[in-house]
């Protein structure tokens, strides 16, 4: 495959793609900053293994699992551990909101992002996956590397735990 041709399909999978991994590895990391590093990473792994893509799946969903890949990875890492701590301790004596945090939670509704963060991580991202993104459940599979019956079950137990969640907190504001 020819370079124009690479860099080609590398802007056409930025432009229609590169928000929405923002905003999935956001997800993962609850930081806007690491979140573009890793889905710049993921594009870069896309661009350097781009003539090893089968299309055995659309480019969406390859560059959504490269992106939950390195979501995982991040988050067993010593660095972001060790990091997590430091913040923890340092939010026990300052704590402010700052503007890029704003900003992502004007751009998607407080109740739902609250909502979402107060469920495990596994039911998290399938419910992310399969409302916010619109995967199928059959896409979501493939990216979580998991069985379609595990996806349903998942789906599932979230939107009950979801609805179990936001009940308590309407019955709470009363």
């Amino acid at each position: 495959m020819e370079k124009e041709e690479r860099n080609r399909l590398l802007q056409l999978a930025m432009d229609l793609h590169g928000k929405y991994l923002v905003r999935l590895a956001y997800t993962y990391v609850k930081d806007e900053a690491k979140a573009e590093d890793l889905v710049q990473e993921a594009f870069i792994q896309y661009y350097i293994h781009l003539e090893n893509f089968e299309a055995r799946s659309s480019v969406k969903t390859y560059l959504y699992r490269i992106t939950v890949n390195l979501c995982h990875n991040h988050l067993k890492s010593w660095s972001h551990r060790k990091l997590e701590w430091t913040e923890t301790i340092s939010n026990w004596f300052v704590s402010k909101e700052n503007p890029e945090q704003s900003a992502i939670n004007n751009e998607t509704s407080v109740e739902v992002n609250t909502l979402l963060a107060t469920l495990s991580r596994k039911y998290r991202e399938v419910l992310w996956l399969y409302y916010m993104e619109d995967f199928s459940i059959q896409e979501i599979s493939g990216i979580l590397e998991c069985s379609v019956n595990t996806v349903k079950t998942r789906l599932a137990r979230g939107r009950h735990t979801a609805k179990t969640t936001f009940e308590e907190g309407m019955l709470d504001e009363n």
